[in-house]
């Protein structure tokens, strides 16, 4: 069975046992966390889609850990203005691990 889940404003295809690095979450780690908004069910030939939600559905995950991901360059360069500008970013996120999907 699979699930298409909605969390921090990204789409996601995940299965049971999955481990998914997603936006920050504000949960504790080892704490048990439901994904309610679930936009599709899927499980063989049968699919199931949300209108926009599926009714009923939820995923459940444990939160793994938190951190940050590796730096992200941003470079403005205009030529012959001896202008240059270059700026850095990290994006926090949480590993969570799938261990079941209802529906």
């Amino acid at each position: 069975m699979y699930a298409v889940i909605k969390t921090g404003g990204k789409q996601y295809r995940v299965m049971q046992g999955e481990y998914l690095r997603v936006e920050l979450l504000d949960a504790e780690v080892g704490s048990t966390i439901e994904l309610d908004q679930v936009l599709l069910l899927g499980e063989g030939e049968t699919i199931t889609v949300g209108a926009p939600l599926v009714a009923g559905a939820s995923v459940s995950a444990k939160i793994k850990s938190h951190g940050r991901l590796d730096k992200i360059r941003i470079v403005k360069f205009r030529r012959r203005k001896h202008f240059r500008k270059e700026t850095g970013h990290r994006q926090h996120y949480t590993e969570i691990e799938i261990t079941s999907i209802t529906g």
